[in-house]
């Protein structure tokens, strides 16, 4: 009888100590999964903001500290290849702007010369050709000087209070020749009352000068122009829409590249070479603000401009 006592509290003791054993390999898996996920969350937050922070590790763990001594090793060569790839671009983008102004003198001259020959035998095609190209290079050498700047952040944009109805009247009226030959529905909705918006008018010039031309030279199909002005407590936006063929999906995610060009419904009165909606975009962007699309082929294309509101 009293052995059987002694093995069945020896019995007892036993399963206490199998189970404490299990509640502490427990207590220790849970507090290394609990770990994995806090440095696993880290690393997206870093990962999404491109931020040079480290992984911090409170633990006495030996593994999980040389995980930790790893994973911060690869994430500061992460960061050195990040800002070595951004010094090496930010000189690519300086040189191109400098040799796009480079190329922009003797082509001034060229164009000069041919000018004169032009008017000194003014019924000679040829020359009146040769100048006509001579000035599309031109026209091309002067996108990529501006895009080229704006990239490498060497243009000046002062930015202002600016009536955003009065620039969007302005801007349709330069184009109501062209549209009215086009025979063009223009469809506006700008308010009556003044709107203010932080921007640059030069800035804005150029930005619906793109869009509109864009209109022309691509959405020609739908012969429409629309052109609304809206707002809410923050922003102000500004849809340039056309009817035509649209942008299907696949192109939609380019538009705003370099040099990227759709070439069905290419206008000849206003020449595009795929530059346009990239210094729009980028024009946008300096302004504080955004360039948006939405397209439906052919139901509908809108480009939004969001700019930051001015309160009066």
């Amino acid at each position: 009888m009293y052995s059987s006592t002694i093995i069945f509290f020896l019995s007892i003791l036993i399963l206490a100590l199998f189970l404490i054993i299990l509640y502490q390999q427990f207590i220790f898996n849970r507090g290394i999964q609990l770990k994995l996920k806090q440095i696993s969350t880290k690393l997206e937050e870093i990962s999404a903001s491109g931020s040079s922070e480290k992984i911090m590790i409170f633990t006495d763990n030996p593994v999980l500290m040389e995980l930790g001594a790893q994973i911060n090793h690869l994430l500061s060569e992460r960061q050195k290849i990040n800002a070595d790839f951004k010094k090496q671009e930010l000189s690519s983008k300086k040189m191109l702007s400098n040799i796009s102004h480079d190329i922009k003198t003797p082509l001034t001259v060229i164009l000069g010369y041919l000018e004169i020959m032009r008017l000194q035998d003014s019924k000679n095609e040829m020359l009146r050709k040769a100048e006509a190209k001579t000035q599309q290079v031109m026209d091309l050498i002067n996108q990529f000087f501006t895009l080229a700047k704006l990239e490498a952040g060497d243009t000046d944009i002062p930015l202002g209070k600016i009536n955003i109805c009065e620039a969007c009247r302005e801007n349709v009226l330069e184009f109501y020749e062209i549209l009215m030959q086009k025979e063009f529905k223009v469809d506006l909705s700008i308010p009556e009352t003044d709107v203010f918006v932080q921007a640059n008018k030069e800035a804005l010039q150029r930005i619906f000068y793109n869009l509109i031309s864009n209109v022309i030279r691509y959405g020609s199909d739908g012969k429409y122009l629309g052109l609304f002005v809206r707002e809410d407590q923050a922003a102000v936006y500004i849809d340039v829409k056309d009817k035509g063929k649209g942008i299907g999906r696949e192109s939609a995610s380019n538009v705003f590249d370099r040099l990227y060009t759709m070439e069905d419904s290419r206008s000849r009165d206003i020449q595009g070479n795929g530059l346009g909606l990239t210094i729009a975009k980028n024009l946008a962007v300096q302004l504080g603000g955004d360039l948006l699309l939405h397209s439906i082929p052919d139901v509908e294309t809108v480009f939004t401009v969001r700019l930051k509101k001015i309160r009066y």
